[in-house]
């Protein structure tokens, strides 16, 4: 509006228009014109900008960027598989959960495999499945079966031997085999907390050792540990199955710093919940089975795409890979940062779940 117009609305007792004031009014008028003039400059420019974004020309090459990064994951997909095919791969705890699911995975891929396990028939039942599978285009292997116990010192070098005659060789050990425990520190028979180190520290310690020396020879190799993401932060009534994978970090760790000049790689990963009997077979304070499937569990990932995930770290030849969801995550990072907040998160939690167990 002209602010001329307004001065006939104006009081005249009080004001009136004088000879001065028209240079101001004058002016007043040249303002709000350059204020519309920018205003609707503003809106053209917004207008061609969209314009731009949406026309002919930036769509395809929007469209060529996502062509470009599907390509690029494609390639990273058939380099994975190709970094195994025909490679022998040493399983440990091939019979269920995990190790079941890496056994197809791998063998999909066109791997030499070497299934371990301590239930013979188990095996034997795996290994008709794999062998009867037929949804893959690569060439795969029939796999080879070794039964043995981890948590038997005697039978581990006796088992290494055996599967070093399967190939001669071994490019891949995925230690996988493991067990899970729940309890408190204060009830827990200190010879479960032995046994829940046995099988996943010790075990896994002693065949790699067995079977270090052959990579070390030939400067190849590459050895997988299937820790947990308790074996970074550790969960209260976990203290057994935390301390276990605590060590099978920090022992995997310095094995990756001392083999690098042999050229063997060493990745560990650490899943969080899978979907698995993992909790139904978890030892008690007591060494009975806890047999009962958590709720966190059942809401886990599968452990097919768990599977994948562990494909995808040794084609790339990750070193250290999380597979767990935001929360544990960012609880490995506040364990560091802000101990004092982790800490007293995991007191609540403790808390929380003691509560019942009391009742």
């Amino acid at each position: 509006m002209d602010p001329l117009n307004l001065v006939p609305y104006l009081p005249r007792a009080e004001w009136s228009l004088g000879p001065g004031d028209q240079g101001w009014l004058t002016m007043l008028g040249q303002v709000l014109k350059e204020y519309q003039t920018c205003t609707r400059r503003r809106s053209l420019l917004r207008a061609r900008v969209m314009d731009f974004v949406t026309s002919t020309a930036i769509l395809p090459l929007l469209l060529g960027c996502v062509g470009v990064c599907s390509l690029f994951k494609l390639l990273q997909w058939l380099r994975t598989r190709a970094c195994v095919r025909n490679a022998v791969v040493v399983i440990t705890g091939a019979t269920s959960g995990l190790g079941r699911e890496c056994a197809r995975v791998f063998h999909a891929a066109g791997a030499k495999l070497v299934l371990c396990g301590r239930n013979a028939e188990a095996l034997e039942e795996l290994t008709r499945e794999l062998a009867a599978s037929r949804a893959t285009k690569v060439q795969t292997h029939k796999p080879y079966t070794v039964t043995f116990d981890l948590t038997d010192p005697g039978a581990i070098v006796g088992a290494a031997a055996e599967i070093l005659q399967c190939f001669g060789y071994v490019d891949v050990l995925i230690n996988n085999a493991g067990i899970s425990y729940r309890g408190t520190i204060v009830d827990t028979n200190l010879d479960v907390d032995r046994r829940v180190m046995e099988t996943n520290y010790f075990g896994p310690v002693a065949l790699t050792k067995a079977l270090l020396p052959s990579m070390i020879r030939r400067r190849q190799g590459h050895v997988v540990a299937i820790s947990s993401i308790q074996g970074k932060i550790s969960v209260p009534f976990r203290s057994a199955y935390a301390a276990s994978k605590h060590a099978t970090q920090a022992f995997f760790d310095c094995l990756r710093a001392e083999v690098e000049r042999h050229d063997i790689e060493v990745t560990v990963v650490s899943p969080g919940y899978i979907q698995t009997s993992l909790s139904l077979n978890a030892v008690t304070a007591d060494g009975s089975k806890y047999g009962v499937m958590d709720e966190t569990t059942a809401q886990g990932r599968s452990p097919s795409q768990v599977a994948r995930d562990v494909l995808a770290a040794v084609g790339k030849k990750k070193k250290d890979v999380v597979l767990a969801d935001v929360a544990p995550s960012l609880a490995v990072y506040l364990r560091t940062l802000a101990p004092r907040l982790f800490f007293s998160l995991m007191a609540s939690r403790a808390r929380k779940e003691w509560k019942p167990k009391r009742c």
